[in-house]
């Protein structure tokens, strides 16, 4: 309720509730699914997984690096992506707390397409490295991940630090951006390919971070009850600034 009050400061406080029970239940019913996207049938998950790429991202050849930010259909776009775009999919891991759960995790999002996931223990190189030999990446840098590799800039109006690996891995490795989103729908989920960032990163580690939340915010206010508020986003304050949370 913090976070949707913060970026919705206008908004009644009856839509921002309405708001908050729609997250717990697309979470709950997200991870539901998780049983049929990582132990059903192929076919079951072609018939509730639908995908659109109308500007032709995934026809392209060579290396593509996909900002996904955490919407809580992602797993099963990811699981559609995988099965059926026959690319050399990558993306950056967090492993769990819990062995069991770390495993049963780890062995759904390579159920399809053998991707690869890259740990976060492991650091950025092996994700440059996959880059530069043709990996389609998807990176999840919506997150609060403290002050270090972070800029402050807006996010729905709030100084908010926000990593720069996807502007950084993309000048590296010299590689075009595009986003894909993963909407819950009626009897499934709906991927969304959207088109390649035009003239992106610019080299301002500022401006790629603004435009990245630019991004971001277009795609909540689609869908304010299906993105991750359960995550302390504005946790790290500039200096100076007082925290925004009373734990």
């Amino acid at each position: 309720m913090r976070n949707l009050s913060l970026c919705f400061p206008a908004m009644s406080a009856s839509r921002r509730w309405r708001w908050a029970w729609q997250t717990f239940l697309h979470f709950s019913q997200s991870f539901l699914d998780r049983v049929w996207l990582w132990q059903g049938s192929p076919d079951r998950v072609r018939q509730r997984v639908t995908l659109s790429d109308p500007h032709g991202v995934l026809q392209q050849e060579g290396p593509l690096l996909f900002f996904v930010p955490h919407f809580y259909g992602m797993d099963a776009g990811w699981a559609k992506l995988t099965l059926d775009v026959p690319r050399r999919w990558w993306t950056f891991y967090a492993p769990q707390e819990q062995a069991a759960i770390d495993r049963w995790v780890k062995a759904g999002r390579k159920r399809f397409g053998h991707p690869r996931l890259v740990s976060r223990r492991e650091g950025v190189r092996p994700l440059l490295k996959g880059l530069k030999e043709g990996a389609s990446l998807c990176l999840l840098p919506d997150m609060d991940l403290g002050a270090r590799n972070s800029v402050f800039v807006p996010f729905f109006g709030i100084q908010t630090a926000t990593v720069t690996s996807l502007p950084r891995l993309a000048s590296a490795a010299g590689v075009p951006v595009a986003t894909w989103v993963c909407r819950m729908v009626p009897g499934g989920y709906h991927v969304e390919i959207g088109p390649l960032w035009a003239d992106f990163p610019q080299g301002d580690d500022a401006v790629d971070a603004r435009r990245m939340n630019a991004e971001l915010e277009q795609h909540i206010r689609s869908m304010p009850g299906q993105y991750h508020w359960l995550h302390r986003r504005f946790k790290t304050r500039p200096p100076g600034e007082p925290p925004v949370y009373v734990d």
